[in-house]
């Protein structure tokens, strides 16, 4: 009986602790929550995505930005639940950008994606303000058309957004250094027109900073002004009645986001949020950017992420909730089979370059051929060096390529790449030459180097465990030799000069002295342990050092589970292994992609191992291949008996 009551006293506190997730509403079936993935955990955009804008039409979400240097300038991404998204096209090819600048901190700023007058619209600064259209987001997209000023409307500035009147008129909201802040409306050619309603009373004596990246929406008759502070937080909101430059009809509401409560949060300064959306079940939304930062541990080299945030309202007052590490409830919107943004696998075998990679020169955007070798891609150097990069998005990864380089001299090498938005912090693994050839490992003046015995074609793989860096090399891609000690990566990670030049971290690959073939690019590798720590998103589980290892537990009676994103699979392989530690049998679900939606890929039983004791269990696969987020979902009942530490994929 007392065994009863225990047990009844622990569900009452659960259901209670559960009915309040995301703050939004009361939940009466607290498992719900461990039979379907209904919640997210922030980032949504996890890496560099700063100077977020969001679109909505129709069903449909559309994302885009400030790429800076990053070419082909301007990404659009697409969602349809608002917290899973993929690229469907780039704007601006560097063959229209000629005056578009390379150098880290310029190049493409704001990408604000809008939709009036029939079209979309795309406008961005670049030395001025600029303007491209088509009539579907995925384009083509026009030729890019600056925008005309006036003396009276004065310089355009840079973060500026639109904003579109429930009349179906839009506007420029105007930004230009720290006290001008303008509105004006835009014509059907995009270009503005009307005069200019002047706001520069709103930040004339700095109240906000630098109240930049300002937004608007409308709701219930008010006019909502929402500032941000500068690139280090803050986010502020006005309302009116009217779309008027006088500052009497305007009210000062104070911070835009409630007080953060969660003091396990890295993300706790988020700012130049999108304008927010409201959904057909009447909830609000909006993305916004943070640099991830813990106590002790900065991460603010990843760039400025992004994260989706519930808006509430008190009476006409809107709220973003505040930052949390914790769970957040899910719009109720259909997720489309749209995967966790995460680096993309790439065998390439397309004709055309996957949209997910990105380049740091123009000329390097002109520097490599997809067709000089069918299934390879091919990076031609000039006295330099070449590159092929995506946006960095986890802590926890194993990179892989198989090169074909027959290095010859010190000035010639290729492999894996990994660098800051400065490109002051580079990382190399490679096959190069060195009194002979061999794999070099470097990053600063830190350098791991062992004799190629291989050949030509070489097998390279870079772990990150968190901060730590290990480099690896292989013959046939399954029997690896290490390089060594890992390579401490905090001086890559943590915040660097200027902002780290407003962008984040990339890998991928490069090619230095001599062109380099590529068979493929894997950024998660699944036949690689993948640590359980290494999650993207979760409910009922928690991770905990436990006998001196990392390892992740659930923390609830209904069981619990986590996922990570991204994992390449391989080609069909043969079982799916975890190295767990089990106080008592049970099983453990493996799912792809989604807990109802997705393939129950395996059900691996768990003997009593022993506390702190670890073994492999491993169940056979059947029909599964390429990338994939891998949910583990652990079995109802004793809170803390299973602990995981790693998963993988093994086996043709």
């Amino acid at each position: 009986m007392n065994q009863f009551i225990r047990i009844a006293g622990l569900l009452t506190i659960f259901t209670l602790s559960v009915s309040f997730v995301s703050g939004q509403e009361n939940i009466q079936d607290s498992t719900w929550f461990y039979q379907a993935v209904n919640t997210y955990v922030n980032p949504v955009l996890p890496g560099d995505h700063p100077d977020p804008t969001l679109l909505k039409v129709g069903d449909d979400f559309y994302h885009c930005g400030s790429s800076f240097h990053f070419n082909p300038y301007l990404p659009i991404y697409h969602s349809k639940d608002l917290v899973h998204w993929k690229v469907i096209s780039r704007v601006l090819p560097s063959s229209r950008a000629a005056w578009v600048s390379d150098r880290p901190s310029a190049g493409a700023w704001q990408g604000a994606i809008t939709y009036f007058y029939g079209s979309y619209w795309i406008y961005f600064s670049a030395g001025e303000q600029w303007f491209c259209k088509a009539s579907s987001p995925k384009g083509p997209w026009s030729a890019p058309v600056q925008v005309k000023t006036n003396p009276e409307t004065g310089n355009l500035g840079y973060d500026n957004s639109i904003f579109v009147d429930d009349d179906g008129k839009p506007y420029m909201v105007i930004k230009n250094g720290q006290k001008v802040n303008r509105l004006q409306a835009l014509g059907k050619d995009g270009q503005l027109t009307d005069h200019v309603i002047n706001l520069d009373w709103v930040n004339a004596k700095l109240q906000y900073s630098w109240a930049e990246g300002p937004v608007m929406c409308k709701r219930n008759g008010y006019y909502y002004y929402l500032p941000a502070g500068d690139v280090t937080g803050g986010q502020y909101v006005l309302r009116g009645r009217e779309l008027t430059g006088d500052s009497t009809k305007w009210e000062r509401l104070g911070d835009f986001f409630k007080p953060i409560t969660d003091n396990k949060t890295g993300f706790r300064r988020p700012n130049h949020i999108s304008a927010p959306v409201q959904l057909a079940d009447g909830t609000w939304w909006t993305i916004g950017q943070s640099y991830e930062k813990y106590d002790g541990d900065d991460w603010s080299g990843a760039g400025r992420q992004t994260a989706l945030y519930p808006v509430t309202w008190e009476s006409d007052r809107p709220w973003g909730m505040a930052p949390t590490a914790s769970p957040i409830r899910k719009p109720n919107l259909p997720q489309s089979g749209i995967l966790w943004t995460s680096v993309k696998t790439d065998y390439f075998n397309s004709s055309e370059l996957s949209l997910n990679w990105h380049f740091l020169t123009k000329k390097a955007s002109a520097s490599y051929s997809l067709t000089g070798r069918r299934g390879w891609i091919r990076l031609t150097p000039d006295s330099g060096r070449t590159h092929l990069v995506q946006k960095e998005t986890d802590h926890y990864y194993s990179a892989v390529t198989k090169v074909d380089l027959r290095a010859i001299n010190d000035s010639v090498k290729a492999g894996i790449y990994l660098t800051n938005g400065n490109q002051a912090v580079v990382v190399r693994l490679y096959s190069g030459y060195n009194n002979g050839r061999k794999i070099v490992f470097t990053m600063d003046t830190a350098t791991r180097s062992a004799p190629n015995n291989f050949g030509n074609i070489v097998w390279l793989k870079l772990e990150r465990n968190g901060h730590e860096l290990t480099g690896y090399y292989s013959g046939d891609g399954k029997a690896w030799v290490s390089l060594g000690r890992p390579i401490n990566a905090v001086k890559l990670d943590a915040a660097q000069p200027n902002f780290n030049s407003w962008v984040g971290t990339s890998v991928g690959l490069f090619a230095e002295g001599k062109p380099a073939d590529f068979d493929s690019f894997i950024c998660k590798d699944g036949s690689s342990l993948l640590p359980a720590a290494g999650y993207n998103n979760y409910y009922g589980i928690a991770t905990v050092n436990k006998d001196k290892v990392k390892a992740v537990t659930n923390t609830s009676l209904h069981g619990g589970w986590f996922m990570i994103s991204g994992v390449e699979t391989g080609h069909s392989p043969s079982s799916v292994q975890v190295v767990a530690s089990s106080k008592l049998k049970g099983k453990l679900q493996i799912w792809l992609d989604d807990l109802r939606n997705g393939k129950l890929i395996a059900t691996i039983p768990l003997s009593a191992t022993g506390t702190g004791i670890y073994k492999t269990f491993s169940q056979r696969l059947k029909n599964v291949t390429g990338q994939h987020d891998v949910f583990v979902r652990y079995p109802a009942g004793v809170p803390q008996a299973i602990f995981i530490k790693s998963i993988r994929f093994s086996g043709k």
